[in-house]
């Protein structure tokens, strides 16, 4: 019962982030995933009663900033791509927030955990696959029939039980605000890595959005470096 929000929350942020693609493109939802982590560092403040260091802060807004600039020339809103981004917004801070009070309270060890997030997506996603028509699609579809794609949504699923182990240590361990400021700059990596495999184009915006996450990274780094030497001292 104490789990369950958690999977609620995870399929609402998967949905409204897949709506938000649909009315949107893509620098609009990076900079809306920027407010997101201010979201989440006032939510951990409230609820959690962590500090929220003044250069943690200045790095959340460099980080926005960026994310602005970068697509300053792309940025494109509507009544309906506003309300899923915004959606999109608050389930993903209160999934990262209640995890953090899930893993703290609820008696699972953290492979449980993940066993049961995976187990309840089914019972929340189901009906939706299937009001949608998306199981006569996958039927009716001859060319996902194959070993090659049975192989790839496999590693895929493989992948993604590490990830979410991952995640629910790091939030426990770290917290909410760390999570966020992480998964903003796992964006670097992806960007890097795509130009490395599959030859994609890294134009000047995207370079110039990798050089200023990376110095919101350095400088949340040290904020949180700078508080934790602080506490040892006190």
């Amino acid at each position: 019962r104490q789990w369950a929000p958690v999977n609620i929350l995870f399929c609402a942020m998967l949905f409204t982030g897949m709506a938000s693609l649909q009315y949107n493109n893509v620098p609009m939802v990076t900079v809306f995933k920027n407010i997101t982590n201010i979201l989440v560092a006032a939510g951990d403040k409230y609820f959690f009663g962590t500090s929220v260091e003044y250069l943690v802060m200045v790095a959340f807004g460099l980080m926005l900033l960026g994310a602005v600039a970068a697509a300053r020339n792309d940025i494109h809103v509507t009544t309906a791509g506003l309300f899923w981004m915004c959606a999109n917004c608050v389930s993903t801070a209160g999934y990262i927030l209640y995890m953090k009070f899930a893993t703290k309270n609820v008696q699972l060890s953290k492979f449980g955990m993940v066993f049961y997030n995976n187990l309840l997506c089914i019972v929340f996603l189901f009906p939706v696959a299937f009001f949608n028509g998306e199981f006569n699609l996958f039927m009716d579809t001859g060319a996902i029939h194959t070993s090659d794609y049975f192989f790839k949504n496999f590693f895929a699923g493989f992948v993604g039980f590490f990830l979410n182990f991952a995640s629910l240590n790091c939030v426990q361990q770290t917290g909410p605000s760390t999570y966020a400021i992480v998964g903003s700059l796992n964006k670097i990596p992806i960007a890097i890595l795509g130009w490395f495999l599959f030859k994609s184009e890294i134009t000047p915006q995207t370079w110039f959005f990798i050089g200023v996450s990376m110095a919101g990274g350095f400088l949340y780094s040290y904020a949180k470096i700078k508080a934790s030497k602080k506490k040892m001292v006190s």
